[in-house]
């Protein structure tokens, strides 16, 4: 979790009140952050990654003084039409396609300005940029560059800069093979042939994005005027990284120009900073905070938060949400917002009125029956992860991919969907057990994530569970065998195996599960060639079913 260290007097100065170090602790995580840590001076405290505005004093500072009520609805930032250009070379959509910036002036710096700038930046980098790999910002002195600016790319032997820190020129190459940086991040430009670059109307080198800037627009605290590029592979993200930025420095004193970038089919104008509005019932926000508000205290309680609010009829609010909020997505977001705005330590502890006390939710009484029997047919109880990859889960297993669960920004790419099922895990696991002695009888109770269009997710979580034995003398009637007794232990009574075909399982060896008329699982032995390409030397048996579709 980020934290920032909040320093008393220049906190104070920020809020425009003096409060002592204790008043700041006990008041802070109203906010909605713990207290990390405090000394004789400051007050260390833990933010939630989403709340990437409070990685700076000021963001803290305004969030503060709205939920004392010193200062209360929207933030109000001006940007000024700038005359800078950024051109956008097409050649950059094959390594680092989207590019934003902005211009900041009159900044007064000094050491600590400067300290927290590098923080801020980082913490976008971590919290929006997937460690610079979505979003990658460059800060760079104005004075020491002439516009207008080029995004680019080029051969990673044909450029040579000081970047920042060193003293002597490097290619992009040594750049990635030398230097600190470029060892730690050359794994988001490798695989690229060309490596993004920003230049100016002279051809010096302002940044090699992701990785370095150039020692020739090191900021230091004689630097009043700033240009920020924002670089990266997802348009919406690196726009919130740059609004979070520049909203900032803004908040730090600075003055906001826009930059005009140019792409090859379109222009844009950086930064925006309007407003995003989104509805609020304010019904469904009093019933879930168990609060009987009207609308306008609703409504009060969201400026507090810094947000800003209209009545649009009876019991609806358009809220406008400043760009630096990139983490208020939907309505109960606002709900959260409105419950901040009325002070968590005015909430007070109720007493549920039904007679009724809590139990075990169906499906998890399910699921622990299940874990119980599977044990005691001499199962031993593995969990896998959510996330797999189409390698493992579909071509590995013999099966056609569908519909698919991906995630947009995978972190890696042995992690890039959500599974459908349980057994290629499974399988896997007996890949990673090899070692092991035989037999070897693992299952797994746990969800999968199947496409389902009419959700508000459009996805649903179902209940499986798999199970697989491997050792020299795994067959079909084994497994037969250990889905009747699964099934007989949880009460079933109208089900039916019958013969099928399952292209993970040995074709006439295969059989489906059957309850009533609705199939809710497979079996079978596991086809040699899965074997093979999990490098199995055993024969393996397997079954999975949906226990969604059991009752008991």
């Amino acid at each position: 979790m980020p934290v920032i260290t909040l320093q008393r007097d220049r906190f104070c100065s920020l809020i425009g009140r003096e409060l002592s170090v204790e008043q700041m602790a006990r008041k802070l995580p109203w906010l909605g952050v713990d207290i990390e840590e405090t000394g004789s001076d400051y007050v260390k405290i833990e933010f939630n990654p989403n709340r990437i505005d409070f990685s700076s004093y000021a963001g803290v500072a305004k969030a503060f003084q709205g939920l004392m009520g010193w200062k209360t609805g929207l933030p109000q930032y001006e940007v000024n039409k700038g005359e800078i250009a950024l051109n956008v070379n097409p050649a950059v959509f094959d390594v680092r396609p989207y590019v934003l910036a902005a211009t900041v002036r009159n900044l007064e710096l000094n050491h600590d300005s400067i300290a927290e700038l590098m923080e801020i930046q980082e913490d976008i980098h971590w919290g929006i940029g997937r460690d610079r790999k979505k979003v990658s910002i460059g800060v760079h002195n104005l004075e020491n560059v002439k516009p207008p600016f080029v995004y680019t790319t080029a051969d990673p032997d044909a450029v040579r800069f000081v970047p920042l820190g060193k003293t002597e020129e490097m290619s992009l190459r040594e750049i990635l093979d030398k230097h600190e940086k470029g060892i730690a991040y050359r794994h988001v430009v490798d695989g690229a042939t060309r490596y993004p670059l920003i230049l100016d109307s002279d051809n010096r080198v302002l940044s090699f994005p992701p990785i370095i800037n150039g020692e020739l627009t090191r900021v230091d605290e004689q630097t009043r005027n700033l240009f920020i590029e924002v670089t990266g592979s997802d348009q919406n993200a690196i726009m919130k990284g740059l609004n979070v930025l520049v909203t900032a420095l803004a908040d730090m004193g600075g003055t906001l120009e826009s930059v005009q970038v140019k792409y090859q089919d379109r222009s844009v104008v950086s930064p925006d900073l309007t407003p995003q509005k989104m509805m609020l019932r304010t019904d469904h926000a009093c019933k879930l905070l168990g609060l009987d508000l009207s609308e306008q205290r609703v409504r009060n309680c969201l400026m507090r938060c810094r947000l800003d609010a209209k009545r649009l009829d009876k019991g609806l609010l358009e809220v406008l949400i400043p760009a630096y909020r990139i983490d208020i997505l939907h309505e109960v977001d606002l709900v959260e917002e409105a419950a901040i705005g009325y002070g968590y330590f005015r909430l007070k502890q109720t007493t549920p009125s039904t007679v009724a006390t809590g139990e075990p939710h169906k499906s998890s009484r399910l699921a622990n029956l299940v874990r119980q029997i599977m044990t005691g047919l001499g199962f031993t109880e593995t969990l896998n992860f959510t996330l797999t990859n189409e390698d493992v889960h579909y071509e590995k297993m013999r099966k056609k991919p569908k519909r698919m669960i991906r995630l947009a920004n995978p972190f890696s790419l042995e992690y890039s969907i959500i599974r459908e099922d349980l057994l290629p895990g499974l399988i896997r696991n007996l890949a990673d057990n090899k070692h092991e002695s035989y037999p070897q009888q693992i299952f797994e109770v746990s969800d999968v994530m199947r496409i389902k269009e009419e959700a508000e997710t459009r996805c649903e979580r179902r209940l499986h569970v798999a199970a697989v034995s491997s050792y020299i003398n795994a067959n079909f009637t084994e497994v037969k065998s250990q889905v009747e007794a699964l099934l007989a232990n949880l009460g079933m009574a109208d089900w039916k195996i019958k013969e099928a075909r399952h292209p993970s399982f040995f074709e006439g060896r295969t059989a489906a599960i059957y309850v009533g008329q609705k199939k809710i699982g497979s079996l079978g032995e596991v086809h040699p060639q899965i074997l093979n390409n999990f490098q199995l030397e055993n024969p393996a048996c397997a079954f999975e079913m949906d226990l969604e579709e059991v009752s008991c």
